[in-house]
């Protein structure tokens, strides 16, 4: 499947630019509703769109990104209640909104009921002697018309030996990209061939989002009702993933960053890393009185949300295999509110299901707001902070490389293998790691039928881990080599463990 990441597409373009506009709302604005209602016209302000039809199709997709931008639902699509761009507006702006599911929505306006699975044949057909792809097709489905291929879709079964036999590659895959993207076959098609989600199977990873060439799959956003908090004289202390190296400019260190992320208004700035520092001590610890002693058959990380709520929703007889150590996020947000107890915590990330992680009730009181980089970009940007120009005045040096390795798959088995060997040494390690949805099903169910005996299996969603969470803002290699470089300068290679 093709790959948009890290290209600055209009998609992106106009995701960032609703971002901005909806935070500048949040900063500025004194007459909010008119404000709202203004704002399609201020982004879509031409008289041609360069991307849909006309402007009207144009404005009613922003219309809806802004919905989802500040926290509130799409708007349903009746008749006899279409429902205005505010309404429910008086529930959101309050800084204590909350995440409310579904996370992820498809915008109808914006779908287009793109082909589920077919082959096609496109002009590239040369009308070949051989007709490899008839001959091999097991249901006589292609025919020739006027010395070209064609495909009888009706009796097509989409087993692809027309395509893989094709000496011209002329026999083209249809395959709509959210559902490609969606390792659990969560997408589905409504009545009107358009994508719609199937929230009792998504586990709110975004890879169907930043899949979208349509952008027509959006989350909701905490970033209206995270200014308005700042604004109200709460303190508010930031912590941020590891992965945020390299995603605001190749220029930008992480000293800058927490300098900027001050001068943005935050009270404070921590690495989420140190969580994760305190997380892969306990694991390790665990795996080596649990695992290795085979009172366990296998042990599963719990730091990417999707993959947990995969493995609970999907193989529930793995529950009790799931770690119980607090997930990076909430330990770090719990050493915060212990130093910094009145304070609220908001967790600065490359991911969308931690969204999803911060909406349950037992997280809430640990984890006040969520945002991604994407998000925090369009705050920067309304503030008008350059973060290339920031002179750094802080620094950032909390964690160890451990914790800091958390942000790419396979960091987090490796920091728990590093520990082990350290403090536990003559412990045999057997390592598993999965990336992707599909990947993790597929050692989830291996590790069921008892062939991942003795393992630390760490899950990830996201192909690439961390770095290619759904909110990230650059390439997926290039943020890896990021998080590399962010790792091997820390002082430390492994936190101390307590004795």
């Amino acid at each position: 499947m093709a790959n948009m990441r890290g290209i600055d597409t209009p998609v992106r373009q106009r995701r960032r630019r609703v971002f901005k506009e909806v935070a500048n709302l949040a900063f500025n604005s004194t007459n909010l509703k008119d404000d709202m209602e203004a704002l399609p016209y201020k982004i879509v302000d031409y008289e041609e769109s360069e991307y849909w039809e006309n402007v009207y199709r144009d404005r009613a997709v922003i219309r809806e990104r802004i919905r989802l931008a500040m926290g509130m639902s799409l708007r349903p699509e009746k008749r006899d209640h279409p429902g205005h761009l505010t309404e429910g507006l008086e529930e959101s702006n309050i800084d204590e909104k909350y995440y409310e599911p579904p996370l992820m929505q498809v915008i109808p306006s914006a779908c287009n009921a793109c082909p589920e699975n077919r082959y096609e044949v496109t002009n590239s057909c040369m009308g070949c002697v051989a007709h490899p792809c008839q001959m091999v097709c097991p249901k006589g489905a292609i025919s020739f018309v006027n010395g070209k291929s064609v495909i009888d879709q009706d009796k097509c079964i989409k087993c692809g030996k027309c395509h893989d036999a094709c000496p011209y590659d002329a026999i083209c895959h249809k395959e709509r990209p959210c559902k490609a993207a969606c390792g659990i076959q969560a997408i589905k098609s409504d009545n009107h061939g358009r994508a719609y989600i199937d929230n009792d199977m998504c586990v709110s990873c975004g890879q169907c989002m930043v899949s979208c060439p349509f952008g027509a799959i959006a989350d909701k956003s905490q970033i209206f009702q995270l200014i308005r908090a700042m604004q109200s004289g709460r303190k508010i202390v930031a912590q941020v993933a590891p992965a945020f190296v390299g995603q605001f400019g190749p220029d930008v260190t992480p000293d800058m960053f927490k300098t900027a992320l001050k001068e943005l208004g935050f009270a404070n700035v921590y690495e989420t890393a140190i969580g994760a520092d305190e997380g892969c001590l306990a694991e390790a610890e665990h795996y080596v009185n649990e695992v290795a002693t085979g009172k366990q058959d296998f042990a599963l990380t719990s730091c990417c949300p999707s993959w947990s709520v995969l493995a609970k929703n999907f193989f529930p007889e793995t529950i009790d295999k799931i770690s119980n150590e607090l997930t990076p996020m909430v330990a770090t947000a719990r050493y915060i509110k212990i130093l910094e107890p009145d304070a609220s915590v908001v967790f600065i990330g490359p991911c969308a299901s931690k969204k999803l992680e911060a909406s349950r009730k037992s997280v809430r009181s640990d984890v006040d707001f969520v945002i991604t980089f994407e998000e925090l970009t369009g705050m920067f940007e309304a503030k008008g902070i350059l973060l290339n120009e920031i002179k750094a005045m802080d620094e950032m040096k909390d964690a160890t490389g451990a914790g800091r390795g958390y942000g790419v798959a396979g960091g987090v088995a490796s920091a728990i293998e590093d520990v082990i060997n350290k403090y536990y040494p003559g412990t045999e390690v057997k390592i598993e790691h999965a990336e992707s949805l599909a990947e993790c099903k597929k050692i989830l169910m291996l590790a069921k039928a008892g062939k991942k005996n003795g393992c630390l299996i760490e899950g990830m969603a996201c192909p690439g881990g961390c770095v290619a969470g759904a909110g990230t803002n650059i390439n997926i290699a290039a943020a890896g080599k990021c998080v590399a470089g962010f790792k091997a300068a820390a002082e430390k290679d492994i936190p101390d463990k307590e004795d």
